[in-house]
């Protein structure tokens, strides 16, 4: 689990289809007769000695993850997949398979484009910045209190590995670190549309997606007197771009965001998405072809190498352990895969054999999310194997039977940029947008999407979304304050602290939450089914629904650091 990958040798070798990948280059790029690959080394093969036999195949390596033995490739020969398949250093090479699907929309965070506008938004909270009465996320992990002792440290640097982040926004573009930031995910036509710039890479600072914006604006909103704060507003947030504007998180744009936010002293990155195309990724699946088995085997594996790199290189890695309202350590049959490259089918998960990436994967925090009332959301995932921590994601229909029940307030409210709510229909059945062209906010949605505006004219907009994707970043930000309190400063400027370290101190310093009682959780009120049900097990210090409990921002930073103190 320790081990550190160098150029020279690569962790155990795997075929990774590009369906699960991404592109490094455009697919309008290439030419016409050409196809595009993605190719891993055997285990223990040089990464020199994988170009050769890439070539030798038949192809030309156009980008190479030397860390995690991934190497891009183009070729235009028909069987070279074949002949990559059957080099002795080499496991396979897969294509990527684009189906024309439309884009990827998450059924949970976009609930409320599936119903009516809702009622007035429930306030709760301190205030601090003129929205923060909106953000009972804040004022229930005490983020409030804890920036009076530690707002976050400038140095201290947590990356966004999401669909980019929108630096125009007022409230984050004081902590953004441009510097830092980069984009690994080019727009893939298919799926994201036309391009926006010839290259097809967008630019650093602009996010067509929304999602990590949101995100960011969770984390580190600047307490400044204006829109909203984030859970640590003084810290720096590096765009780590590798999701599609469509909302996919191929393998290949995370894998190399996750390489250089270790080589480049990350101290914190958030993971608020699984990575596409299977829900579920497993080593053989009886339910799956070859092709397809190999390439899980080589998500498993390629994350578990990027992950492990991360960590050993001092980045503390947060997830968010998904939306599909099911036991990790009990899986469903994943009905839902692959979600790209070809048509879904029923495929029986085995636990012992399947890993949801990368929450599943070594050194991750993974995080559930709870509501307003700290019930745990109907959506979360849980489990006594996966959770680590609760935060804040929203549960919209929580409250039953209290004015609150079913309103916006429920969700997470945090920053959202214009060009999207632009393009977002006010509801499924209401095509019309959210924002108009000048930048008026629709009144049907006028409780749920919202404007400040500076003296200058610069502005900020807000819109609530929920989701585990909404608890991370939470989770995230007090362990960014944790680095920021307790961290030290490393060789050669750097600043920063061990990642085990700040796992074990967040876990210690988690309000502790027992178990509901029935443990047997129904959701019959909310309008869910039995396949909403979800039983606790576990006690009081740890448990499925809450792990070792939910984030507490301020205990994290008043209480004393104790190095090998058990949770």
């Amino acid at each position: 689990m320790s081990k550190r990958f160098t150029v020279g040798t690569v962790a155990t070798a795997a075929v990774l289809a590009l369906t699960a990948s991404g592109l490094g280059v455009p697919a309008s790029a290439a030419p016409s007769d050409s196809r595009t690959f993605t190719v891993v080394a055997e285990d223990g093969v040089a990464a020199d000695t994988a170009v050769a036999a890439i070539r030798a195949a038949g192809g030309t390596v156009v980008s190479r993850s030397d860390e995690v033995g991934m190497f891009q490739v183009t070729s235009d020969r028909a069987d070279f997949a074949a002949r990559a398949n059957a080099a002795p250093t080499l496991l396979g090479a897969a294509e990527q398979k684009a189906i024309g699907r439309k884009p990827k929309l998450d059924r949970v965070e976009q609930e409320n484009l599936t119903a009516a506008p809702a009622g007035a938004a429930a306030r709760r909270g301190a205030k601090m910045d003129p929205l923060d009465d909106k953000l009972w996320g804040l004022e229930m992990i005490r983020a409030d209190k804890a920036r009076k002792i530690e707002p976050g440290d400038r140095r201290v640097t947590v990356g966004v590995l999401d669909t980019g982040v929108d630096a125009s926004n007022p409230d984050i573009a004081p902590n953004f670190n441009w510097s830092l930031s980069r984009n690994f995910a080019p727009d893939l036509t298919d799926v994201d549309g036309p391009c926006e710039v010839p290259s097809c890479l967008d630019p650093v600072g602009t996010d067509d997606g929304g999602h990590g914006t949101h995100v960011a604006g969770t984390i580190g909103a600047a307490a400044n007197g204006f829109g909203l704060s984030g859970v640590a507003p003084n810290v720096s947030l590096v765009e780590l771009k590798g999701g599609q504007d469509s909302g996919y998180f191929f393998l290949d744009p995370v894998v190399n965001a996750l390489v250089y936010a270790g080589r480049s002293g990350i101290d914190v990155v958030n993971m608020s998405f699984y990575v596409d195309p299977w829900l579920y990724n497993c080593t053989a699946n009886p339910a799956d072809s070859p092709e397809d088995q190999a390439e899980q085997r080589a998500i498993i594996k390629a994350m578990k190498r990027a992950l492990i790199f991360a960590h050993n290189k001092g980045v503390t890695l947060v997830g968010a352990l998904g939306n599909n309202n099911e036991d990790l350590g009990a899986p469903r049959t994943d009905v839902t895969s692959p979600d790209y490259g070809a048509d879904p089918y029923p495929r029986p998960i085995d636990n012992n054999s399947c890993w949801d990436m990368p929450t599943e994967g070594p050194h991750v925090i993974g995080v559930s999310s709870v509501g307003p009332s700290g019930k745990k959301s109907d959506f979360s995932n849980y489990g006594t194997e996966q959770t680590s921590v609760a935060a804040p994601g929203g549960f919209a229909r929580d409250g039953f039977g209290t004015p609150t029940y079913n309103t916006p307030g429920n969700r997470i409210l945090s920053s959202y940029p214009l060009k999207v709510l632009q393009e977002e229909p006010i509801s499924l059945t209401i095509p019309d947008p959210k924002v108009d062209a000048d930048g008026n906010i629709d009144p049907r949605v006028a409780t749920s999407v919202f404007k400040q505006c500076k003296a200058n004219g610069e502005c900020g907009y807000y819109t609530y979304l929920q989701g585990t994707s909404m608890a991370s970043p939470h989770a995230a930000g007090v362990a960014a304050l944790i680095v920021s309190r307790y961290g030290k400063p490393e060789r050669r400027g750097g600043f920063g602290m061990s990642p085990d370290l700040v796992e074990q101190h967040l876990y210690r310093t988690a309000a502790e939450h027992a178990c509901p009682e029935p443990r047997l959780q129904q959701y019959r009120n909310e309008g869910r089914d039995e396949t909403y049900d979800a039983y606790c097990a576990g006690g009081v210090n740890f448990n499925g629904f809450y792990g070792y409990g939910i984030v507490d921002a301020y205990a994290a930073v008043k209480t004393p650091l104790k190095p090998n103190a058990r949770p």
